[in-house]
Parts: C-alpha cells; sequence; structure tokens
C-alpha cells in the first residue's frame, strides 16, 4: 500500500507552504519518524517526518516550489511497488525570484535559461541568490560583460540598506499588527518577591542536572508555575474564535523564543502535567530546534498561553502583544534586587515586574488580577505548588 506525503496544514488560515528541500531522495529507503523534507510556512521552516516506512517514489515538486495544503507532493511505495500516476498536472508554483514551472519541464531548462538578465559566472549567480540580488539589473565587468563576483558584491554595499523580513519576521509583523488592531488589549502590572523563586531553582537545580542532564533555568520553573497556576483560572487559557470563547480543555504553554529572523513561540503541551525536569529538557530541546530552523509543525500549533521572558536581557518590564486566538500572555521582567517594604522597614528582595496583557472579549480586570495574585503566591512558595 502507497503512503501519500502531502503538504501539511499548521493553521486554519494557511493556504499554502514552500517545499525548502527534500531530506531524502527518489527510491531511498525511509522509516516512519524520519525526517523527510523541509518547509517554510507563515510561521517558520519546519521538518516534516514520513508518515511510513518504505522507499520515497514519485516526488512531484522541486525544492523552491509553493504547494497548496494538502497537495500530494511523493509517495512512500513498498519495494517493487510503483507510485501512483498524477492524474492532472501540478498545481506547485515556484516562488517569486524563480520562473514557474511544470515538474516535467524544470529538468530541461538549464539555469542560464531559466533566469532572465546578464550572463554571470557560478559564483556571481550563487551570490547573487543569496544576497537577494535582482540579476536584470547588474552590469558585468567580465569578458563580453559577463557578471563576476565583485560585480555583485559592489551592487551589494552601493544598495540602499533595506531589509525583506523572511518568514518568521514576516509572521511577526502581520500578526502583531493583526492583534493590535483588532484585539481590545488591556494590561495588569504585579511586582513579585522572586524570593523563594530563587531559592527554589538554587534547591532543585542539583536533582534536575542529575536527572535530566539539564541545567534549571528561572523561565523552566515560572512555565511549570503558570501552568499550574492556569488550572484554576480557566478563562485565561480561553481563546477568542468566531465570536464566542472557547474554553480550551489542554494547557499548552508556548514560550517565546529569539531566532534570527523574529521570534518563534514553541509550544510545550500539556504543560501543567510534565515534571520540572521535563518541562526544562523540552524548553531546551524546542530552544535549539528553534535557533536551527528545525522546527516541527506540532512545535508551534495548539498553544492556549503564551509567556514571554526578557529577565536575561536585563529588561525591567514591558508589555507584549497576544498572540490570537490566544486570550492571555504574560510578559516577565529581570529579577533584580531592589529595596521593598518588609514589616515596616526597608528590606533588599529579588523583585520581579509581571505584565499580563488579556483580551477583554475573554477576560475581565478582576480574573487578571486574580491570576496574578495566585502567581505572585505561587513564586513566593513554588514547591508547594509544584507537589
Amino acid at each position: 500500500m502507497a503512503f501519500s506525503v502531502v503538504m501539511p496544514a499548521l493553521e486554519m488560515a494557511q493556504e499554502t507552504g514552500t517545499l525548502i528541500a527534500w531530506r531524502k531522495k527518489e527510491g531511498e529507503s525511509v522509516s516512519k519518524g524520519e525526517p523527510l523534507l523541509e518547509i517554510e510556512t507563515d510561521k517558520a521552516v519546519l521538518e516534516v517526518e514520513a508518515p511510513a516506512d518504505g522507499i520515497l517514489a514519485g516526488i512531484a515538486a522541486q525544492e523552491g516550489a509553493v504547494i497548496p495544503v494538502g497537495e500530494t507532493i511523493a509517495w512512500i511505495v513498498r519495494p517493487g511497488e510503483v507510485a501512483p500516476q498524477k492524474t492532472s498536472s501540478p498545481s506547485a508554483r515556484k516562488t517569486s525570484h524563480e520562473p514557474a514551472h511544470s515538474v516535467s519541464a524544470v529538468a530541461k531548462i538549464t539555469p542560464e535559461a531559466a533566469t532572465p538578465g546578464p550572463r554571470l559566472s557560478p559564483k556571481a549567480r550563487r551570490l547573487a541568490k543569496q544576497r537577494s540580488v535582482d540579476i536584470t539589473s547588474l552590469r558585468g565587468s567580465g569578458p563580453g560583460g559577463a557578471v563576476l563576483a565583485n560585480d555583485v558584491l559592489t551592487a551589494v554595499a552601493d544598495a540602499p540598506t533595506l531589509e525583506t523580513p523572511g518568514s518568521v519576521g514576516r509572521l511577526m509583523a502581520e500578526r502583531t499588527t493583526l492583534s493590535w488592531t483588532t484585539v481590545p488589549q488591556f494590561f495588569v502590572q504585579r511586582e513579585a518577591d522572586a524570593s523563594g523563586l530563587v531559592k527554589t531553582r538554587e534547591h532543585l537545580a542539583h536533582s534536575i542536572e542529575q536527572e535530566f542532564s539539564i541545567k534549571l533555568t528561572h523561565t523552566d520553573l515560572l512555565v511549570a508555575l503558570i501552568a499550574r497556576v492556569l488550572r484554576n483560572h480557566p478563562r485565561l487559557n480561553a481563546s477568542w474564535m468566531d465570536g464566542k470563547i472557547r474554553r480550551n480543555p489542554e494547557i499548552n504553554l508556548a514560550v517565546a523564543m529569539a531566532v534570527e529572523d523574529g521570534v518563534v513561540a514553541a509550544v510545550i503541551h500539556n504543560a501543567d502535567h510534565l515534571q520540572l525536569g521535563e518541562i526544562a529538557v523540552q524548553r531546551r530541546n524546542l530552544s535549539d530546534r528553534a535557533r536551527a530552523g528545525r522546527l516541527h509543525p506540532a512545535d508551534i500549533s495548539g498553544a492556549t498561553f503564551t509567556v514571554s521572558n526578557l529577565g536575561m536581557y536585563q529588561v525591567d518590564a514591558f508589555s507584549a502583544v497576544i498572540n490570537p486566538p490566544q486570550a492571555a500572555i504574560l510578559a516577565i521582567g529581570s529579577i533584580s534586587d531592589r529595596v521593598v517594604p518588609v514589616a515596616g522597614q526597608p528590606a533588599i528582595r529579588p523583585m520581579v515586574t509581571l505584565t499580563l496583557s488579556c483580551d477583554h472579549r475573554v477576560v475581565d480586570g478582576a480574573r487578571a488580577a486574580a491570576f496574578l495574585n495566585d502567581l505572585v503566591e505561587s513564586l513566593r512558595e513554588p514547591e508547594k505548588w509544584l507537589r
């Protein structure tokens, strides 16, 4: 039985995905769950795993093609089995910087013929592609007017400093604009004594490192505590969808992570049921994959609440923009020593500022305040909430 490999859908609004690279070649053996190809969506560059064991056959899309969601782009067959024939011409189309061709025609067109413009040396062509240079505007200094590598570098140096965001940056711009202009957001802020958080991390760090071979961070502790506090505040874990409030049955915490082109929100699923060490392992794995551009579809889907921590950048406080359809996002500043009143006397305590952004269609001020009250209490006695 042949298994189809299709362009996956990661969100309701997604219509297409771009095929970045095949990890296997036609005729090679693959194993179920093994990375098969890389795609780019509006969210990130992701790895797609093989749906079954077998042999990769019938590849119907080239790298760089923009493919409609749900379209079959290859098959995985048993030894000796032939891939099903495609009954219609492929609807995948090349990205805007490359001309569109059917799959059968691509192999017949040389790179020189496929790309309009002056004659380029191989190195110049490679540099132009890497630097996103419009080769039709280049003037060559080589024999017969050929464009050399130095001509490309000169064009880059003379060009105005304009940056075109990649997939992640473009998505961040679109989503924050949509959120800010369509979601009625309000903000609630609390100062919290982080003494308990700091002491608990110091107390548990060694045992977590011994058991899970990972360094425990304040973010790991905060994710675990926030997830458990959300159990008592389901409206903060809800979503606004189609004019109605949807209560989410799971607590899936997205953690904002900085990558080269912007920020991605990688998801720790069922975070309220995970041990502290399991959260630490998942967060580090997600962070490593995010920086390498190797997130899986499940890594960025299904989030019900987002945490954004800029404490490691020495930011005292900030307000984050909600990621619809989620109802809230928590912004966390740095933990720093401050002079605060304790029993009527000045004392130095490690303090942290928590800023909660809420969708007023789902959460009111009283619910937001109640959530922060419990969260501040959990920072005082973390181990009580982690039992």
